[in-house]
């Protein structure tokens, strides 16, 4: 019959003095993010004012604006081909130093869904980084942006905190 291992004995343990240490307490902030559009119209300018965030329109953040990178692009071809490109900056470190490329927002060009050519697109996209989507809202293209983000972002929400502005 085989026996495990011997076990050593300790003698009596201390009992620490005093109170016991408090818990410590987490005290998330919200991350903040920078919003590059990958083209110009992909929507920077409204996910910043609907999720908080930096807007950065179509150029790099600056040293003062948040380093984490939020890429945009609308879901026709041109904005997918645009991110591609924008994501093979990152590939090769050709985008500014102290940068981190944190997720892709790809926001609909129309209402409905994505032609195949476009979604195998999207598929490519997603096999290299985490992409967020954003359906088509069209309170936002009235310039309507006090409502509730779509049901569907609420990924993205959870991403960017809370936008800083009541809903």
């Amino acid at each position: 019959m085989q026996q495990g291992p011997e076990i050593w004995i300790r003698g009596p343990v201390a009992v620490p003095q005093g109170p016991p240490p408090e818990p410590a307490h987490a005290t998330a902030t919200a991350r903040r993010f920078s919003w590059v559009g990958t083209h110009g119209g992909a929507g920077t300018s409204t996910l910043s004012s609907v999720y908080g965030g930096h807007d950065c329109g179509r150029d790099w953040p600056g040293p003062a604006d948040p380093p984490s990178v939020l890429l945009v692009a609308r879901t026709h071809a041109a904005g997918l081909a645009a991110v591609l490109r924008a994501l093979e900056l990152f590939r090769r470190g050709a985008a500014p130093p102290g940068l981190d490329l944190d997720a892709v927002v790809l926001v609909a060009d129309a209402p409905g869904r994505l032609p195949k050519p476009l979604a195998q697109h999207v598929k490519v996209i997603e096999s290299v980084i985490d992409v967020y989507r954003v359906p088509w809202v069209p309170d936002w293209r009235l310039g309507d942006l006090s409502g509730h983000p779509p049901r569907e972002t609420a990924s993205l929400a959870r991403l960017t905190g809370p936008a800083g502005r009541p809903h």
